[in-house]
């Protein structure tokens, strides 16, 4: 399947959503922007919707409280929500379910789940990224190459028990977004 067809979005459809989760330090960004790029070279709406919980990292110098998570989780949904309203093409710089992981993994705290899975099954399509990559300090949001691993568990899980399909992309530089980009054109409808 193709990209034939994606063009304006309509006020009255909602976007096709591509949420990409994965641990810390596994190139969800990169890849995001790399497909929000490859989708606008070809003339579609695409949009990126960045990650709340670095921005809020990155506004406080710090990571969040428990207390802090619920409302950060909720921001995520929000911004793809916003988005899907607006934009044909919605990549997602990851979603609620990873806010919901990190409470779990750091504060033992597994409430947000239900509200993130909820809000995850609007994805279309879940990219999760491998741990194939090398994994680098940025200062205040990454714990440590020591997470990923469980990270990964916890995200395999999640997605098991809500029945979400998933992609795991790996590779490194090209042969990265090259094999998200398969996953992308073979789940978008026909009429995208």
């Amino acid at each position: 399947m193709g990209l034939a067809g994606v063009g304006a979005h309509s006020a009255m459809q909602r976007g096709f959503v591509i949420g990409i989760v994965g641990a810390e330090c596994s190139g969800k960004t990169q890849l995001a922007l790399a497909l929000q790029a490859r989708l606008a070279a070809e003339t579609h709406d695409a949009v990126v919707v960045s990650e709340a919980l670095r921005e809020f990292c990155t506004e406080h110098g710090r990571t969040p409280h428990q207390a802090e998570q619920t409302d950060i989780a909720r921001e995520q949904s929000q911004r793809i929500t916003t988005a899907a309203e607006s934009h044909a093409l919605v990549v997602a710089d990851t979603t609620a379910l990873m806010v919901a992981v990190y409470s779990d993994l750091v504060f033992s705290d597994t409430s947000l789940y239900v509200q993130a899975e909820r809000d995850h099954r609007r994805c279309d399509v879940t990219l999760l990224t491998a741990l194939d990559l090398p994994w680098q300090s940025d200062g205040v949001q990454r714990d440590g190459p020591h997470v990923r691993e469980p990270v990964d568990a916890l995200i395999r899980a999640a997605l098991q028990r809500m029945s979400q399909p998933y992609a795991v992309v790996a590779g490194t530089g090209d042969a990265r977004m090259q094999s998200a980009w398969a996953v992308v054109l073979h789940a978008l409808p026909p009429s995208r």
